[in-house]
């Protein structure tokens, strides 16, 4: 609204500074900061009025760590999100954009869907929500418009370079040959519509679909709305299994709408593109405007979501993000991208799907149903390792961070962590294990003293010290014949 309205201010009247609305950096900007102070100051007030309504999460019981604590914090949190999302954009998007037109209906979209599946588990008290088929068919829905839209949209098109060869030749003053050098130089360029994609990491990398089909149309069309309502349904349906503990999707979607919104900005600058050789997709830059103003809703919202969370932003939220995520990439001929960006959306997917498979299979075929994790999603087994959630989440962000996909996501059993933090192998140490989990230390120290070692039983890292014959509070009586001093947790003689 703010960009036409000031558009039509700096043509008619001139006004001064009416013309810093035509700047992308400069509308991104002021979206992403009004969508911090949407979350960050109207958030209380929902969460507050949300628990007033008990409007609240119904746990179930799996016998996970501190689960039963999350009993009634306020739920359908991704209200918030759409709220800061959709706010910026209509203040400061180019609402006449066909990308922006298509990334509100989505965003909208997915909402309503994701909030008719709150709305049943909170209201209605049906823990499953929504049946799970009516999900598939809105999402399918929507691939369809999208696909639809990207086909035969006259706005939607991708501008084509036709090159040739030319070779420039140096001579010397004689008018022998120094040397020569061949590159491509544009000829013409042309704007039409297509269903080109691109591939990552490869030279030249531009692939249209029609290839497949021999080039008809209507073939075309088919095969690019199955593929945008494959991405769309598994985007989507990953963010929704990856929100299982605090935070855990907020972080991981962030960095994934700010690697799109950067390629949105190059995509839809005509120098960038043409510099780096990548598609111009004229019009796209506007989608910087929207990637904005989720990345400030994302990273607001974080300030609630955050352990301990005061708010879940439910099916409203991580079906709408998955959803964002998936269209935005299809809009910027990305798609094929995003088994790299969403590595965590994937793996996540994957893990529900493996567990369930295997589970059939073994039943089917040995009469008892077997597991290949401790329980799905993927941060779920790892809770049931005895993880903190904290220690999960955070280093799920880590992995999902952009140029770390070459990390594996490997968590270590937590006593192990344990043991080498306190008892660290110092040089010339005695390399014998340990008899027990609990007790001492098979060989002596130095001058004969049995080496005894802390328990670390307990709660939260809590770790409470045992001695045989001593209690809690004798942890620094000196025993006899030895200073008594602690050493790496260790009670024993100083050296020397």
């Amino acid at each position: 609204m703010l960009y036409h309205l000031f558009k039509y201010f700096d043509n008619v009247h001139n006004l001064p500074g009416a013309g810093m609305f035509q700047y992308i950096s400069f509308r991104a900007a002021a979206a992403i900061i009004i969508a911090l102070l949407i979350v960050i100051v109207f958030g209380r007030n929902i969460i507050n009025f949300l628990r007033r309504k008990q409007i609240g999460e119904e746990i179930r019981d799996l016998g996970l760590e501190g689960q039963l604590q999350k009993k009634g914090t306020p739920t359908m949190g991704g209200v918030i999100i759409l709220l800061a999302i959709l706010i910026p954009v209509l203040l400061f998007g180019q609402l006449d954009n066909v990308y922006i037109q298509l990334m509100l209906v989505s965003t909208i979209w997915l909402g309503l869907i994701g909030f008719l599946d709150d709305y049943i588990k909170v209201f209605r008290h049906h823990k499953e929500g929504l049946k799970g088929r009516f999900k598939i068919v809105g999402q399918v829905g929507l691939g369809i418009i999208v696909g639809t839209t990207m086909c035969f949209s006259p706005d939607i098109v991708v501008r084509e370079k036709t090159t040739e060869p030319v070779e420039t030749i140096y001579l010397d003053e004689h008018g022998r040959t120094i040397a020569d050098h061949i590159q491509r130089r544009i000829v013409s360029s042309e704007s039409r519509q297509t269903t080109q994609t691109t591939i990552p990491f490869v030279k030249d990398n531009e692939f249209d679909y029609s290839w497949l089909t021999g080039g008809n149309r209507t073939l075309t069309w088919i095969l690019y709305v199955v593929v945008a309502i494959l991405v769309v349904t598994a985007v989507s349906n990953g963010a929704n299994l990856t929100d299982g503990l605090d935070g855990l999707v907020t972080g991981v979607s962030a960095p994934i709408v700010l690697v799109l919104g950067i390629l949105a900005y190059l995509s839809g600058h005509i120098v960038y593109a043409d510099y780096l050789n990548i598609m111009y997709i004229p019009g796209s830059g506007e989608l910087v405007v929207f990637a904005a103003a989720l990345a400030g809703a994302l990273v607001g919202f974080l300030w609630y979501n955050s352990f301990p969370a005061q708010i879940f932003m439910g099916d409203t939220g991580s079906l709408s993000i998955g959803g964002i995520i998936a269209v935005f990439a299809l809009c910027i001929r990305k798609e094929l991208l995003l088994p790299l960006l969403c590595g965590i959306f994937l793996v996540e997917s994957l893990s529900v799907m493996l567990q369930v498979s295997y589970f059939k299979y073994t039943k089917r075929k040995y009469g008892e149903g077997r597991r290949i994790l401790l329980m799905s999603p993927l941060h779920h087994h790892y809770q049931k390792q005895g993880f903190f959630e904290t220690k999960i989440v955070t280093r799920f962000w880590i992995v999902s961070r952009p140029g770390r996909r070459h990390q594996r996501l490997r968590l270590r059993d937590p006593r192990q962590e344990e043991r080498i933090r306190r008892f660290p192998l110092r040089q010339g140490a005695d390399r014998r294990p340990l008899q027990s989990q609990t007790g001492p230390v098979a060989g002596p120290l130095r001058g004969g003293a049995p080496l005894r070692r802390a328990d670390s039983r307990g709660g939260r890292g809590r770790q409470v010290a045992r001695h045989s014959g001593q209690g809690a509070d004798d942890r620094q009586t000196p025993r006899s014949g030895h200073s008594g001093h602690l050493r790496n947790g260790v009670r024993g003689p100083l050296p020397g």
